[in-house]
């Protein structure tokens, strides 16, 4: 019996010893500086504050990091997640607020790493999983931006957690099961435009932080990158090069046009998380890089996705449709009829073609053939707004004005209508969505 419990306590030992070696082995971290790929908007031998101005906009900060009426880089954006609501911090350059009393190296830590300069863990709603590939310079060219800019002296909210998720130290289990520190590594075997793209795409603007499923620990499944996921009650689409789910039917030209401006005729007008990436972000690229992100987005590999979307781009009812009156409807679909008329036509137009603006087109979208509604739902309850240019895009939000019976009734009107689908949209799905 000695000899057992002695063996035992030897096979404790040892597992206990692995396991602590693999838990740092895992949770390593990458001191290497990092090289990034030369971007026509910031160049290397750009002033610094320049350089950190666009790559700022690059890496859309100010879109987290700033209330709808709040002023810029101050904090309080909610984050409502399963697990329950994180609010984005101040990185203003305040002292006592924000992070005017961080050095250089704590900047990169946070940035990089995920860990405050306290040595706390922040959590993955700050995309540090992404940002782990920036290179040192471009972290401090941001953090020299940052620093010019206003400082705004606004305590950050605390986070509404439960237990265990309120837990900090619990990230670093995390990190070790779903982060690895490292930087970007360009592919020799590709062209610079290529490896300038994957470096906006990845490091600096994290497409796959929205668009990349996660897993039951709410990491990335990296096997099934950018194929489209839910984030905060709005769909973010399959983004990979499939022909049938994903962006292999679009040109070129249409990829750019949608990611400088928010729209491609034809296929869909951003809104929600997409509309405020390109309202705040992408839309400031030089055109160079937005070819670069063109280019790298045609190499991603295809996949079906979650719930894949099939855009119907000639719906009977829209083919009998005219501009000023429906044809083609069921009978079964009146109050949403009704509901679209009242409140809808006069601007997307009974064919789909969009009235006063090209941003009110509907035809062929992939948020009509979406038989979940999850945007369309989104978009009735909750507008649209971005500032293209010089041009305010806008619709009216309706959420205050209907039920959501009604709600459901108009969004399933338009799933059927737009893309001839069976609308799935409940009263339940929209009364969860008004929350968020």
């Amino acid at each position: 019996m000695k000899r057992f419990w002695k063996r035992l306590l030897v096979v404790v030992v040892v597992l206990f010893v692995v396991g602590v070696g693999a838990f740092f082995w895992l949770t390593r971290t990458d001191h290497s500086d990092g090289t990034a790929p030369a971007l026509a908007g910031a160049p290397s031998g750009a002033d610094p504050v320049a350089r950190g101005a666009y790559l700022a906009r690059a890496a859309d900060c100010v879109a987290c990091h700033t209330t709808p009426d709040g002023k810029p880089f101050a904090g309080g954006l909610a984050f409502k997640l399963p697990f329950g609501t994180i609010y984005s911090s101040n990185i203003t350059a305040d002292p006592e607020t924000g992070i005017g009393r961080w050095s250089d190296d704590e900047f990169v830590r946070a940035v990089r790493e995920g860990i405050r300069n306290d040595g706390k863990h922040l959590y993955p709603a700050f995309p540090y999983t992404s940002y782990t590939e920036l290179s040192r310079s471009d972290v401090l060219a941001i953090k020299a931006w940052l620093f010019t800019q206003p400082k705004i002296r606004q305590p950050n909210l605390p986070n509404e957690l439960g237990f265990p998720f309120n837990q900090r130290w619990a990230m670093a289990f995390w990190n070790a099961a779903f982060f690895r520190s490292h930087r970007f590594q360009p592919d020799a075997s590709r062209p610079p435009s290529w490896n300038a793209g994957a470096y906006l795409a990845g490091a600096l603007g994290h497409c796959a932080e929205c668009h990349t499923p996660r897993n039951f620990g709410f990491g990335l499944k990296h096997g099934d990158a950018l194929a489209g996921e839910v984030v905060q009650g709005w769909r973010a689409y399959n983004i990979t090069s499939d022909g049938m789910h994903g962006l292999g039917q679009w040109s070129d030209a249409a990829i750019a046009s949608y990611l400088s401006t928010g729209h491609a005729d034809g296929h869909a007008s951003a809104s929600g998380p997409m509309g405020e990436a390109v309202e705040h972000s992408l839309q400031y690229l030089r055109p160079e890089d937005t070819a670069a992100l063109v280019t790298w987005l045609r190499g991603v590999p295809a996949r079906d996705g979650k719930d894949p979307i099939v855009v119907n781009a000639r719906p009977k009812a829209v083919l009998a449709s005219g501009d000023r009156a429906p044809a083609g409807d069921n009978a079964a679909t009146a109050l949403g009829s009704e509901l679209f008329e009242g409140a809808c036509a006069s601007c997307h137009q009974w064919n789909g073609a969009g009235q006063q603006t090209p941003y009110a087109s509907l035809a062929g979208t992939r948020g009509v053939n979406d038989p979940k509604g999850a945007n369309v739902t989104q978009a009735i309850l909750h507008g649209v707004k971005m500032r293209i240019g010089e041009n305010d895009i806008y619709m009216p939000a309706f959420g205050h004005a209907y039920s959501d019976a009604e709600v459901a009734a108009l969004a399933n009107y338009v799933i059927g209508h737009f893309g001839d689908k069976r609308g799935e949209v409940t009263p339940k799905d929209v009364a969860v969505r008004r929350t968020l």
